[in-house]
């Protein structure tokens, strides 16, 4: 098969798809790997070592979507892109298609098989290539928050930690999947205040275990949202719906309740977020206030650390890759449940149902999904 490996040309996006080494494993398999010129720039791989490890080196974005058989991104496609892919094409990226119409409009029209890193799901239902994203995200989202709580950013001018004598920063985490674990343990370790809100109790429990001793954790119910968003510095949406949109816990009208100078993080942007006045940002303009709160809603956060991510994320997707380019992806797909439920449509056919619920397209979707 050939595999094409293209430049990320979101705005401010720095992963490449593909390390050296996946490339030398591709064609040991017998593939062939084509990169795009530049692509590992932004994550300190050069066009050598690809070239070293067997990849054919292409100067023309266009020209990898006209020659690959399978395109491996990082992001979805986007702009020009869509003129790109074509019928029967498997790409192998995250896409998030719930909170995109536009997107997922694009991706139907043109018939591709996309297979999508957000919903490939392991033997116990995890989100393997989800995880080291959302451990990145959550990491940097008390980073970013804590920033964004200078005065100088427009935040309150609070130092998250506190010092000797004068309180720390109250933190609250809205979901305690893998972003909201991440974000609790940096937050904690920082000396903030943390309390972690979910409707599982099970996991509630288990945190609670883990955690240290300035992390709370809170069941998640309208009244408690409520209490604890206007009483937080700084506030993490960590909410994930597999495929799916992300449900509003913060109304606009809450957002009025909040303190003047508060952060919100809303981690899931990418799935719409879980903050009414969310909108997706970028890192080169990554906040916006809406009555008095900054909001931080850069959709590809893990990009700014693109060396750390890139690594991270290849060495997860790296074996589905091989396994994508040695057998069909029907085929793939109805042998192995985990990859099928990565594949979110085929044929101009969604096999995603809350992909089609999100956006009134159920009847676009597969009848072997109905």
């Amino acid at each position: 098969m050939i595999i094409g490996i293209p430049r990320e040309i979101k705005v401010d996006e720095y992963r490449v798809s593909m390390l050296p080494v996946g490339v030398e494993l591709l064609v040991a398999n017998g593939h062939q790997a084509l990169i795009e010129e530049g692509a590992g720039i932004g994550s300190g791989y050069e066009d050598a070592q690809y070239a070293d490890a067997g990849a054919g080196i292409i100067a023309d974005h266009a020209e990898i979507f006209a020659r690959a058989e399978m395109i491996v991104k990082v992001k979805e496609p986007v702009g020009e892109e869509f003129n790109l892919i074509r019928p029967s094409q498997v790409i192998f990226t995250y896409f998030h298609f719930a909170a995109n119409r536009d997107l997922t409009e694009a991706c139907l029209s043109a018939g591709i098989t996309a297979v999508a890193y957000e919903t490939l799901t392991d033997a116990l239902g995890k989100l393997p290539l989800l995880t080291p994203m959302s451990e990145v995200a959550g990491r940097m989202s008390i980073q970013e928050g804590a920033k964004y709580l200078e005065k100088p950013m427009e935040g309150r001018g609070i130092l998250l930690s506190g010092v000797p004598g004068v309180e720390p920063a109250k933190v609250t985490i809205l979901g305690g999947g893998v972003v909201g674990t991440n974000a609790a343990k940096i937050a904690a370790g920082l000396g903030a205040n943390v309390v972690v809100m979910d409707t599982d109790l099970e996991r509630l429990r288990y945190l609670d275990d883990i955690m240290p001793e300035n992390v709370r954790t809170i069941y998640s119910d309208p009244h408690a949202i409520r209490w604890h968003a206007t009483t937080s510095d700084l506030i993490i949406g960590a909410v994930l719906i597999p495929g799916g949109r992300c449900p509003v816990l913060i109304s606009r009208r809450l957002i009025k309740e909040m303190r003047s100078g508060a952060v919100i993080v809303d981690v899931g942007v990418d799935q719409g977020g879980c903050v009414e006045t969310t909108s997706p940002t970028t890192h080169s303009n990554p906040t916006f206030i809406v009555d008095g709160v900054v909001h931080y809603c850069v959709a590809n956060m893990p990009g700014a650390v693109g060396r750390t991510s890139t690594q991270a994320l290849c060495h997860a997707t790296q074996p589905f890759v091989l396994r994508l380019a040695e057998t069909p992806i029907v085929e793939l797909g109805q042998n192995d449940v985990g990859i099928g439920n990565a594949i979110n449509m085929i044929g101009g056919k969604l096999t995603n149902r809350a992909i089609a619920e999100a956006h009134g397209m159920l009847d676009r979707l597969d009848k072997k999904d109905t």
